[in-house]
């Protein structure tokens, strides 16, 4: 059982680590909420009525978590932490929003992950008591993620492209398939560091204290808001698409998560259902389309806009010639500006709820270069990405 003093050093380390934050990622009102909330839960622990033989019910493992995630590279643009977002006055169809959900919906984080706008849930407690059915009063895990995507498929300004869901302690596996079945939940490619590592240097002493949390056993889920169960998706793509283009639209969210991060966001920004057009006049009067050419479709599987710079300019340069020739300068000048713009993060403000478009000599030519220059990833990318095409 964890002593008080112990649990008032961790209420004093994460204060320490809330003011190592970087403020060009973090706004100062989110660091003065976490210290905030760190102070109360040290006073909490330094109330006189604690006694030191009760168990401890504290909420520091949480605001750990929160932290932790917060010091990730990946991690930016943070604007909200451990409040609730107020939710619109009005619903998409122009009622009068549910009085009972005035005062918004709680998220632990709302930030940019890899660019992309998403809103963290955060759990410490233990997989145990983390129930998908409500009881005794009290929320289950399926309610609570219902309120989470209506809030965020309604919201005006914070809108998020996902919702993050970290449970610290890991998830029963049964709540986790309903996560599945339900939500559409699979798991984030983002890999979070396994260990929270702090060195702690003690007085008068030559001892440097590794002091360490675990979150080998976390599981970590996302959820796309706008392709889960939305009445859109179903009163109007799928009613009104062949039923080749809804069995595509089923296939696509299932995209293979080990093709990359990016990959995966940009696809599943895009339109799945083809709607069904009788002559190719139709396509004029139709507002959602984007043509690709041969290029662009090369730039979004290639294995250099899919995470690739830092290897390619790691490789020693005589390797890295004798692999690409007489194409060397122009790999490299694709190296650099991927890093300085990445093509993904570009296209994905383009593209993002429309239907890709490209002509038979566009579909020939990208095979073909795929089928002669791709290597095994960037030949399945190019098929997850063309059946997302007509």
């Amino acid at each position: 059982m964890e002593s008080i003093e112990e649990a008032k050093k961790r209420c004093r380390r994460v204060m320490e680590r809330v003011e190592r934050l970087d403020t060009s990622k973090i706004t100062t009102s989110c660091k003065g909420t976490l210290l905030k909330l760190a102070i109360s839960e040290l006073n909490f622990l330094s109330s006189t009525h604690l006694h030191q033989s009760l168990p401890l019910s504290v909420n520091i493992g949480h605001l750990e978590a929160v932290v932790h995630i917060l010091e990730q590279p990946f991690i930016t643009c943070v604007s909200r932490v451990c409040k609730p977002i107020p939710l619109s006055p009005r619903t998409g169809n122009g009622e009068e929003s549910d009085p009972c959900g005035a005062k918004g919906v709680y998220f632990d984080i709302v930030c940019t992950l890899n660019r992309n706008p998403v809103w963290f849930l955060v759990s410490d407690r233990n997989p145990k008591y983390v129930s998908w059915e409500g009881c005794s009063g009290h929320k289950g895990l399926r309610t609570r993620i219902q309120e989470v995507l209506d809030a965020a498929r309604s919201s005006l300004t914070l809108k998020p492209s996902s919702v993050i869901l970290f449970f610290c302690n890991g998830l029963e596996h049964c709540v986790r398939l309903n996560l599945q079945d339900e939500f559409g939940a699979y798991d984030c490619a983002v890999e979070f560091p396994d260990c929270s590592f702090e060195f702690l240097e003690e007085a008068e002493s030559e001892w440097i204290n590794v002091l360490a949390r675990s979150y080998q056993g976390a599981c970590i889920l996302e959820i796309k808001v706008d392709h889960v169960g939305g009445p859109s998706m179903l009163d109007h793509d799928i009613k009104d698409s062949t039923p080749d283009a809804v069995r595509t639209d089923i296939s696509k969210r299932h995209i293979d998560m080990s093709l990359g991060a990016s990959f995966f966001s940009l696809i599943s920004g895009m339109k799945f259902c083809s709607l069904h057009v009788e002559e190719p006049g139709d396509l004029l009067h139709q507002d959602d389309l984007i043509n690709f050419d041969t290029t662009a479709l090369i730039s979004i599987v290639s294995g250099i806009s899919n995470g690739g710079t830092d290897k390619l300019l790691a490789a020693p340069e005589t390797e890295t010639r004798l692999r690409f020739k007489g194409n060397y300068k122009f790999v490299v000048a694709q190296v650099l500006s991927e890093i300085q713009n990445p093509i993904h993060a570009e296209l994905s403000g383009v593209i993002f709820g429309k239907r890709g478009i490209i002509c038979e000599t566009v579909h020939s030519e990208f095979k073909e270069l795929v089928l002669m220059c791709g290597g095994p990833k960037e030949k399945r990318r190019a098929d997850q990405l063309l059946k997302c095409l007509m």
